[in-house]
């Protein structure tokens, strides 16, 4: 079968932030943002984005960036965002007293984030 060939994506890097303390759910609100973007134009997305996982996700991503030229000689400006995940991460639990003696439990959850880079 003959066709047209498409453009491929190859990784060229990763980073990974392990432990984060903010919940899987919300760092995947601000990975959706820039999953799939270039890389310039997802730091400005993140730069501009007021929530909390934005300052997270872009350092990674700075990260990436610098192991991508550092080890893999790749060029930054034909780098894209191929794979933004967010898994759970380990859960702290602590308990907080309550009224006639009873407690109830605090779940301090933590996230595994991985970004993977490409060159075009």
């Amino acid at each position: 079968m003959v066709g047209k060939q498409k453009n491929k994506i190859h990784s060229v890097a990763r980073a990974t932030l392990r432990d984060a303390r903010i919940s899987p759910q919300k760092v995947r609100l601000v990975l959706d943002l820039v999953r799939g973007r270039q890389v310039e134009p997802a730091l400005q997305i993140l730069q501009h984005s007021p929530k909390k996982g934005s300052k997270i996700v872009g350092k990674l991503l700075k990260s990436a960036i610098s192991n991508a030229s550092e080890h893999a000689g790749a060029d930054v400006d034909k780098l894209w965002i191929t794979g933004a995940y967010a898994d759970m991460g380990r859960v702290l639990k602590r308990y907080l007293p309550r009224a006639q003696g009873r407690a109830t439990k605090i779940r301090k959850v933590a996230s595994h984030i991985t970004l993977t880079l490409g060159e075009q």
